[in-house]
């Protein structure tokens, strides 16, 4: 798996989709985001885890009140007791935890904000995107504006409300949506059942409550099911035109059905109705999906300078250093990873981020460092194959295959929770699991969705087999949209070799090297390999 997968790849549970918790309407919508509405009138030129039996009370709440923390540094112990065979005995997966109209609206923003925490119309999300997230593309998931403890405060004042008033749909509709940022902020997907039941339930007293559809999107959507989120956010747009989190699920959406062209003018659209930092960094990584680098760093910049809480600082930072590190650019990209971490010395996706340049840069101490503190508080695939192998690439052969039995255990539990992980296991199996299961995998999500990621994923899963006539296909294709990703020109220079097209395999080849020498310590080093023996 290449190590960029983490960072561009499709979106996942750090990369759900929607900033906008539950709408309640257009409304209490435009209450909940006035701060950031005038921020972005100052800068106009930028426009454009849950058990099915855990016990609940009398109001359907779940009883567990482990606060999100505490359950985050054990979701890497969980993951690890999965992936753990040594004692013979067979995991199962099933056995890990699973997880009036202005009146309602206005109350549950008042208890929230209250608590000091999350606000009913105004939650956040890395995304992205995360989200995990993703995630994730980088922007495919709006900015995490709140610390873990304002979400845990923030999801506690919720439960309170719900308890004392059982039919507050508004709020019920915000619940749900914490849960989903509780889901991709942890890397645990084991919040989705909860977060399910919490929408349900303000769609059965409120049919049609637009909070509640973009919270079924975003859900969707972090599931990976990817035309059900669609479905959702248009329903949500229907009765809301300006619902940020629908608007934003829309564009997430189109682009994981691979639909760029769709999600350009998705994007132009919500920018015109909610211009901000979700929508920027969404149109900032459609334009970057079609070759637009310097138009896609013009916007970032620009949301940039319009963020002023720590979260969105931290977010927009990070998607910077992202797409500096996918150029090459490290030291634009370790200086924008400081920024992020000044803001918030806690954002996982910075951390990771760092890790990867300071890899990049030979700094493989430092690397190790900061790769393994991203996994202990998100273990997600693209994390672990990045952490995996740069200890590959150490020779530190145990450790290196500890990371990837742990994508395994991951898969198991995501699935155990509604989550498809098929493009994951995809593009970690192909280099280091089972090639057949691999190309299973992508298929099936080729099926699903016709992106540059899954064209990528398949075939390179095809070349591991040996099919590289057929595998060049899907290599041409996931190159021919512009976007430049050195995995991607490295997976078809290998296949062009292997197709019998050496000279075509040298230039591409060359193209990833040169785009970013770093892209992962053995792709890396594997490319400079074959280049050697083509001179």
């Amino acid at each position: 798996m290449p190590w960029s997968a983490g960072l561009g790849g499709p979106a996942g549970p750090d990369r759900t989709a929607g900033s906008d918790g539950s709408d309640g309407s257009a409304e209490s919508s435009r209450t909940a985001q006035s701060d950031r509405t005038a921020e972005s009138d100052r800068t106009a030129d930028s426009r454009r885890f849950a058990d099915s039996g855990r016990s609940t009370d009398s109001a359907g709440v779940p009883l567990d009140g482990t606060p999100v923390r505490d359950r985050a540094e054990g979701l890497g112990s969980a993951v690890r007791r999965l992936g753990d065979t040594s004692a013979g005995r067979p995991v199962r997966a099933g056995g890990a935890r699973r997880a009036g109209w202005r009146l309602g609206a206005v109350a549950a923003l008042a208890v929230v904000l209250t608590a000091g925490a999350v606000v009913v119309g105004g939650l956040r999300e890395e995304g992205r995107p995360s989200v995990a997230a993703a995630p994730p593309p980088p922007f495919a998931a709006p900015p995490d504006g709140l610390r873990a403890g304002d979400l845990d405060r923030g999801v506690a004042a919720l439960r309170e409300r719900v308890r004392a008033q059982p039919r507050d749909f508004a709020s019920w509709a915000a619940l749900g949506s914490a849960y989903v940022e509780q889901a991709r902020t942890q890397a645990d997907p084991t919040r989705y059942a909860e977060a399910e039941r919490a929408l349900d339930r303000a769609l059965a007293l409120r049919p049609g409550h637009d909070g509640a559809l973009a919270g079924h999107g975003a859900l969707a959507a972090a599931r990976h099911d990817f035309p059900g989120a669609l479905r959702y956010a248009e329903r949500a747009l229907a009765a809301n035109p300006y619902s940020e989190r629908a608007l934003a699920t829309r564009i997430d959406a189109l682009v994981e059905l691979g639909s760029y062209e769709r999600a350009l003018k998705a994007a132009r659209d919500a920018d015109a109705r909610r211009p901000g930092i979700p929508v920027f960094t969404r149109y900032a990584y459609v334009r970057e999906l079609r070759g637009d680098v310097g138009g896609a760093r013009r916007v970032l910049e620009r949301a940039l300078v319009s963020a002023r809480a720590p979260g969105d600082v931290a977010y927009v930072a990070t998607a910077l250093a992202q797409l500096a590190w996918r150029q090459g650019q490290y030291a634009l990209a370790a200086r924008r990873c400081a920024v992020a971490l000044r803001a918030d010395p806690s954002y996982v996706p910075a951390l990771e981020t760092r890790g990867r340049v300071r890899a990049a840069q030979g700094e493989t101490g430092a690397a190790v460092a900061d790769l393994r503190a991203a996994v202990a508080r998100q273990p997600l695939p693209g994390t672990l194959v990045a952490l995996g192998e740069l200890y590959e690439s150490q020779g530190k052969s145990a450790r290196a295959r500890e990371q990837y039995r742990l994508i395994q255990a991951w898969t198991r539990l995501a699935r155990a929770n509604g989550v498809n992980p098929d493009l994951d296991t995809a593009l970690a199996a192909v280099d280091h699991g089972d090639a057949k299961a691999a190309l299973a995998a992508a298929r099936a999500e080729w099926e699903r969705r016709r992106t540059v990621h899954t064209a990528d994923a398949l075939g390179w899963a095809l070349h591991a087999v040996g099919r590289d006539e057929e595998a060049l296909r899907y290599a041409r294709r996931a190159t021919a949209t512009g976007f430049r990703e050195a995995s991607f020109f490295y997976h078809r220079g290998v296949i062009e070799l292997r197709a019998g097209a050496p000279t075509a395999g040298r230039r591409w080849l060359e193209r990833a090297l040169g785009l970013n020498s770093g892209f992962s310590p053995v792709g890396s080093r594997d490319a400079g390999r074959l280049l050697e023996g083509l001179r």
